[in-house]
C-alpha cells in the first residue's frame, strides 16, 4: 500500500469524515523539549481544500501544540480507521493557531459546531498526504462523543475557564509561549 497523494480527494476527504478521532503531533525546535502527541474528536475537523485543513483547538490542561506551532509551525496529523477496510493517512504540513481575537478565527468559526470553550482554530497548510495500511491497528467500534468537556466548560462558566487557561496555557510544559491573549493579560 503506501502512496502519496498530490491532495486531498473526494475519497480521502470521505475517509477523513469517516473517522472519530485524529491524533495531533508537534515538537518544539533543536533537541531539547518535549514530542506532543495529542488525540483530538468532537466533530471538530474539517477539510478547507485539497491542501488545507484546520480543527478546533478545545480548552484543554496543556498547550503544546499551540506553542510548537508559534515557535516552528511544524505538524503531523495522523488518522486511522478502527472500523472498516484498514487505513492510516498522515498529513504533515504548517500549521498557524487562529484565536479567537483573529479575523481568520471569526471566518472559520462557523464552519463548526458552536461551542464557547474553543481556544483557538488550528489551520494547517498541508505538504505531504501519504497513506499506509493500518494492519496492526486494532478494530474498534464507536459508541458516542464524551459529552464531558462540554459539561466542565459549562460548569466552570466563562469568568473561570478563562481565569484557567491563563493559569494552564500561558505557555508549554517546556517553557515556550502559547496562547497570546493570555500573554496581554
Amino acid at each position: 500500500m503506501g502512496e502519496v497523494y498530490d491532495g486531498i480527494d473526494d475519497k480521502l476527504r470521505e475517509f477523513i469524515e469517516a473517522q472519530h478521532v485524529f491524533f495531533v503531533a508537534t515538537a518544539p525546535s533543536g533537541e531539547s523539549g518535549h514530542v506532543n502527541v495529542s488525540p483530538k474528536g468532537l466533530d471538530s475537523f474539517r477539510v478547507l481544500g485539497p491542501r488545507s485543513v484546520a480543527y478546533v483547538d478545545y480548552v484543554g490542561s496543556g498547550a503544546e501544540t499551540i506553542a510548537h506551532l508559534r515557535e516552528n509551525g511544524r505538524i503531523t496529523i495522523m488518522l486511522c480507521s478502527f472500523e472498516g477496510p484498514p487505513k492510516i493517512l498522515r498529513l504533515h504540513g504548517r500549521g498557524r493557531v487562529l484565536e479567537p481575537q483573529d479575523d481568520d478565527f471569526a471566518e472559520l468559526r462557523p464552519r463548526f459546531p458552536a461551542d464557547p470553550k474553543a481556544r483557538s482554530i488550528i489551520r494547517v497548510d498541508v505538504e505531504r498526504i501519504s497513506d499506509s495500511c493500518g494492519y496492526g491497528v486494532p478494530v474498534m467500534s464507536y459508541e458516542a462523543d464524551r459529552t464531558l468537556l462540554r459539561q466542565w466548560a459549562e460548569k466552570k462558566g466563562n469568568e473561570k475557564l478563562e481565569a484557567y487557561q491563563i493559569e494552564k496555557n500561558a505557555e508549554s510544559i517546556d517553557g515556550l509561549p502559547a496562547l497570546r491573549w493570555v500573554e496581554r493579560t
